[in-house]
């Protein structure tokens, strides 16, 4: 069957959007094509910094001819609805339409509407510039006298379509001034001629050829598989990045791997900060040595061309600019040792958090505050987590996180202990951000835990304070992120916390349930059972996640399975006696009314486990208070094997129905589980 070949070959498109922009293509034009029927059987999607490709195989040469139905309004409607009917079927007389008759509604119109297939070709010059048109840049931008916006400029569109074993013919239509070929153009330097092509196959290998790699995975392949070998060849490994893997894939279409080195003296500096120097300004990759695991004075590059020196001059002038760059990052960090961290803390009196929040100043109070407060809790000396708040922002006024914003608490943990701070409360200065995502660490050391709690526990309250709250996706400031990180923190070092103390707003702590409730679930918990465990007052998040995992293991057993199907029983027949009766039962026992031994034997249970799950939920013993439930088993189903609720004596069947609210009442201390499925 017939394929088509598209290719979009323009300027320089961002590394960072092409792998989206390819999938993007592919999504319109597919689209398009199953609206006007043509049906395929498999789509690609491909990206180089210079064009995108798309190919569509096993396409029909038509659409298929179609006949539809369309009722219409009655007989005898209004004039104005008929002429509606006849311009929506594109009928030009009423004589054209059939007339149905239905035994209720009476006779009414009916247009069959048929339509003759298309040629595929025809279709695809309507479909594909229509895509281009519509494509959904961010910041798209014009160029000479068109109105087309584009990324960047478009320079040549290759369009053709056709079977195998035939010439396929060029689909034809126009973007502005460029009009669809059969021709594309390799590597901008080392094979710029322009290049005629068929289908997607031998545009592949011309490509391949001209020096391009189509596939932006077989670019970052050949990149991660050639700096590793280079690597290996000097006792050196790869720092893996992968980030930065799939943009420097995003900037060559002829990706050459070359190794340059600079001076050892700068490996005096962190090595973080000459990581973030390498990568930002010149996209290279750094490196460490294999038997010390230290940083090495290597870099890895990728150049976009085979030069005939063999990359000498490439090399030199990526050593040139990283030389200048690590100075000034050498002297960033040279200058900010000199100032104490403390002696930045008044500019920040300049530095404005939120407008209705005030400025890092003032927000280094409160978290300084807070930590106080927080770290007896955690195990923490309050002198250290005080101090280790007050730093916490301290390293945001200087010149390397001015530089390099994502190393601060980074650089601050640095300057902290050059300058003779505790080990712990420079460790928290830095820990103090995390957890920045689900696969970061938490803080850990008591010091770091109290800070960290504290810096997001202020970003939370005092955003809701302002009502300035997440709504759907938005949340501009991270409040998802912070209250996940509360709950991480917490969870992960098993933390008895009441967030109560800290959290008044009863809004705020329904938001920490719902981030639970995520995590939980993400943790492989029932999503009914966190429902269960969790009410309105729930605080404590360690508590919950472990009612999480003890209701579970309940509900897993024979006994567990049992009881819950008991208590389901007893609440379906409270519920409907209670809208009969019109009032309800409290569970006020008459012990002499109890006339059947399973009754009161299972009076009895409750009465033994109530006193028992009381006492272990008291002492925090969740487990135990489910194991007492579990001993509830074999009376509840003696009692419904055996016994008749509604009995004629009304006094008796008031008393057994209050004795199903003690169940019920019973059940509910541990958990709600009219909200567990099953």
């Amino acid at each position: 069957m017939p394929e088509l070949l598209l290719e979009l070959f323009s300027e320089e498109i961002p590394a960072r959007l092409q792998r989206k922009a390819a999938e993007d293509l592919k999504k319109a034009v597919t689209n398009a094509l199953v609206e006007n029927g043509l049906v395929y059987e498999s789509a690609g999607a491909f990206a180089t910094p210079r064009r995108l490709a798309l190919t569509v195989t096993g396409l029909p040469s038509a659409s298929p001819d179609t006949r539809e139905e369309r009722k219409g309004p009655k007989t005898d409607a209004p004039q104005q609805a008929i002429e509606g009917f006849l311009r929506g079927a594109g009928l030009s007389s009423i004589d054209e339409a059939k007339v149905q008759s239905d035994p209720k509604k009476g006779d009414f119109y009916v247009a069959v509407i048929e339509k003759k297939g298309a040629p595929a070709v025809d279709i695809l010059r309507e479909i594909l510039p229509a895509a281009v048109k519509t494509f959904p840049w961010g910041k798209p931008m014009r160029w000479g006298s068109g109105r087309t916006e584009w990324v960047r400029p478009l320079r040549a569109v290759t369009a053709t379509f056709g079977a195998d074993g035939e010439d396929p013919e060029i689909v034809p239509f126009k973007i502005e001034d460029v009009t669809s070929s059969n021709v594309t153009f390799g590597h901008r330097f080392m094979a710029p001629d322009a290049i005629k092509v068929r289908r997607f196959d031998d545009y592949v290998q011309a490509l391949e050829k001209a020096k391009v790699v189509l596939d932006i995975d077989r670019r970052k392949d050949i990149i991660r598989s050639d700096a590793e070998q280079l690597a290996f060849a000097q006792g050196l490994e790869l720092i893996a990045d992968e980030g930065l893997l799939e943009e420097v894939a995003g900037l060559v279409e002829w990706p050459v791997v070359m190794m340059g080195a600079f001076d050892e003296a700068f490996l005096k500096v962190p090595e973080e900060t000459i990581i973030a120097t390498i990568r930002a300004n010149q996209k290279c990759f750094c490196l460490r040595d294999s038997a010390t695991g230290k940083l090495a004075n290597k870099f890895i590059l990728t150049s976009n061309l085979a030069a005939e020196d063999n990359g000498a001059t490439i090399v030199a002038g990526n050593e040139r600019v990283i030389r200048a760059r690590l100075s000034d990052a050498k002297f960033f960090y040279e200058q900010d040792l000199a100032t104490p961290l403390s002696d930045n803390l008044p500019k920040l009196k300049d530095v404005v958090f939120h407008a209705k929040l005030g400025t890092q100043y003032e927000r280094i109070e409160r978290i300084e505050k807070l930590a106080a407060e927080i770290a007896p809790l955690v195990g923490a000396i309050v002198e250290d987590a005080k101090r280790a708040s007050r730093l916490a922002k301290a390293d945001l006024p200087t010149g390397m996180v001015g530089e390099f914003p994502e190393l601060q608490g980074l650089m601050g943990r640095y300057y902290a202990l050059a300058q003779g701070e505790k080990p712990e409360v420079a460790a928290a200065i830095e820990d103090h951000y995390k957890p920045l995502g689900p696969s970061d660490r938490v803080p850990t050391e008591p010091v770091s835990i109290a800070v960290a709690l504290a810096d997001k526990l202020d970003i939370l309250t005092g955003f809701w304070a302002i009502d300035e709250k997440p709504t759907g996706s938005k949340d501009p400031y991270a409040l998802r992120r912070a209250a996940l990180g509360v709950i991480r923190i917490i969870s992960e070092n098993a933390l008895r916390l009441s967030l109560g103390r800290f959290v008044s707003d009863t809004d705020l702590l329904s938001f920490f349930h719902d981030r639970l409730k995520v995590s939980l679930r993400d943790a492989g918990a029932r999503h009914d059972l966190v429902d269960a465990v969790i009410s309105a007052d729930s605080d404590d998040i360690l508590q919950i996640g472990n009612r999480v995992n003890a209701l579970g293991g309940l509900l897993e057993a024979e006994d567990g399975k049992a009881l819950l199907a008991g208590y389901k029983r007893a609440v379906n027949i409270l519920v409907a006696e209670e809208k009969k009766d019109g009032k309800s039962y409290t569970g006020d026992l008459d012990d002499a009314a109890l006339s059947a031994s399973e009754e009161s034997v299972l009076s009895a249970a409750i009465d033994l486990a109530r006193t028992d799950v009381s006492v272990r939920l008291e002492a925090d013993d969740y487990a135990g208070a489910i194991g007492s439930l579990a001993t509830l088993r074999a009376p509840v189903d003696a009692f419904f094997e055996k016994v008749l609720v509604n009995d004629p004596d009304s006094a008796i069947r008031a008393n057994r129905l209050n004795l199903l609210a003690r169940l019920r009442d019973i059940m509910h201390l541990v958990a709600d589980f009219g909200k567990v499925a099953g």
